[in-house]
């Protein structure tokens, strides 16, 4: 550019401006609050993600120890069988039982044999569930024992503990908390704005070679909405509606808690009625196998009977094997519906993680692109 008596200008010059609100209708302190409560959220449903890979892997563990136990129990159902059947053929060969004889025990031990492969696929599916919710091979388990020390002593206890703990019910009440914070940033685009404006200008070689302006303002801007186009009422009227669905939420999540401990309660006392069943009836059982054996040696009962008998008495050792593994389950289940089932209350020598740390690490960080964890 060239000025007057062929002088050449470069007109520069730099300046500051800084935009200052004072009041929005506190939005963004609503919207600040909001976000908290939605992290606080967050914490919650990470314990209940954390009870639920807990009870998963409690499960998987008392499966395979289950199952273990059974296959052990259809092998050696077979080993017994197969001793009867050679029993039978002998006593058949000097004539003292017929050849249905022979036939039953033949078709019992086929029978065993079918169970023992079944037994035995069904361990190797809960293995693979171990490993899957583990990460590892199931190696030398030991007996699994049932949460009795985290368990009240009555169901209303559990509900009373439930209904103030559990982190699903805690969870839904952040997210009422966050969608009635979200009514009031709706409204607050109803509110006037204030806010202060501040510049400051520096130009050089505006007009003339030399010259200089220095110019600075502060102008405080008051905006009062008059007609939005009814968007603002029609977002306020939907942050409502969905206030009042998350409430909804929350009560069908204490309602759903609330069953969940009932019936959690329920399978565990009916677990323990069957372990005090199944073992009478173990007792029982082998009481009757040893008067059938010796019945049937002086002729007054049939190797069919035999067969029923050692059936019972296996069937019997199976409904225990059971009953304790429900038993173990249940009480699990009932911790976990009470919000309890978490690494600290376990005693587990893990490292426990805290999403405190977390949040501590972010809050109020204004600028920088890297994460805690150094990504």
């Amino acid at each position: 550019m060239f000025g007057g008596g062929g002088s050449r200008l470069t007109p520069r010059g730099f300046g500051v401006e800084i935009n200052q609100s004072i009041f929005d209708g506190y939005r963004t302190s609503n919207s600040v609050r909001a976000a908290e409560s939605s992290v606080l959220g967050s914490r919650e449903q990470l314990n209940s993600t954390e009870q639920s890979i807990l009870l998963d892997a409690a499960t998987a563990y008392m499966d395979v120890l289950r199952d273990t136990a059974i296959l052990d129990l259809q092998r050696n159902n077979v080993e017994v069988i197969d001793e009867q059947l050679r029993q039978t053929q002998d006593r058949f060969n000097v004539g003292e039982v017929t050849r249905t004889d022979v036939a039953q025990a033949e078709a019992r031990i086929a029978a065993a044999r079918s169970e023992a492969s079944l037994a035995e696929a069904t361990l190797r599916n809960s293995i693979a569930v171990y490993r899957q919710v583990v990460g590892v091979e199931p190696q030398q388990l030991a007996p699994g024992r049932p949460l009795d020390r985290l368990t009240p002593r009555n169901v209303a206890a559990a509900l009373k503990i439930a209904l103030n703990e559990h982190p699903a019910i805690k969870a839904r009440q952040h997210a009422v908390d966050t969608a009635e914070l979200q009514v009031k940033v709706a409204q607050g685009a109803l509110a006037p704005q204030l806010g202060v404006a501040g510049s400051v200008d520096q130009r050089y070689d505006r007009q003339s070679e030399g010259d200089r302006a220095f110019s600075a303002s502060v102008v405080a801007r008051l905006t009062v909405p008059i007609y939005e186009g009814g968007e603002v009422y029609a977002a306020t009227r939907q942050a409502k509606e969905t206030a009042g669905q998350r409430r909804l939420e929350a009560d069908s999540v204490r309602d759903q808690v609330r069953a969940a401990v009932s019936s959690s309660w329920g399978r565990l006392e009916a677990a323990r009625a069957q372990i005090q069943a199944a073992q009478a009836q173990i007792d029982a059982a082998e009481t009757a196998l040893s008067g059938v054996r010796e019945e049937a040696r002086v002729g007054q009962r049939t190797t069919l009977d035999v067969l029923n008998a050692q059936q019972e008495l296996l069937n019997a050792r199976v409904n225990l094997i059971t009953a304790q593994r429900d038993r173990v389950v249940a009480s699990y289940s009932l911790v976990n519906a009470m919000g309890r089932l978490n690494s600290r209350a376990l005693g587990l020598a893990v490292n426990h993680y805290s999403p405190k740390i977390h949040y501590d690490q972010v809050k109020d960080q204004w600028i920088g692109l890297t994460t805690p964890d150094g990504r």
